[in-house]
Parts: C-alpha cells; structure tokens; sequence
C-alpha cells in the first residue's frame, strides 16, 4: 500500500504527486488542477486487491 502516486499532467507533461485515499474506494476519479500549468485535469485511481494503485490524468 502506498500513501501517494504520481500521474503526468496531460497538459504539460509534469509529474504530478497526489495523495491516495484508500477510504474512498478502489474506483476513484475528480477534476484537480495542474499546480504546474493550472489547468484541470481529470484524475483516475483504481486500487486492486492487493492494494496495488494505478493513477492517470486526461484533460477536462
């Protein structure tokens, strides 16, 4: 299990390091803006049994 992740914004192409709430499901997915480039970002997290977390971005 892992605290954070990280996902590439798909504006500006940053790395971008987020938080990860296991709390809040296996499926996840909210708008955040880029602290980079300011512009927003769909985020995707899905967690698997093992707790593995897979994290990526599309734009808005």
């Amino acid at each position: 299990m892992r605290d954070e992740a990280s996902y590439i914004c798909d504006s500006c192409g940053e790395e971008i390091i987020v938080p990860i709430d296991l709390s809040a499901g296996s499926s996840q997915e909210y708008v955040e803006d880029c602290p980079v480039c300011c512009r927003p970002n769909v985020i995707h997290i899905e967690v698997d049994e093992e707790e593995d977390v897979r994290v990526w971005a599309a734009r808005e």
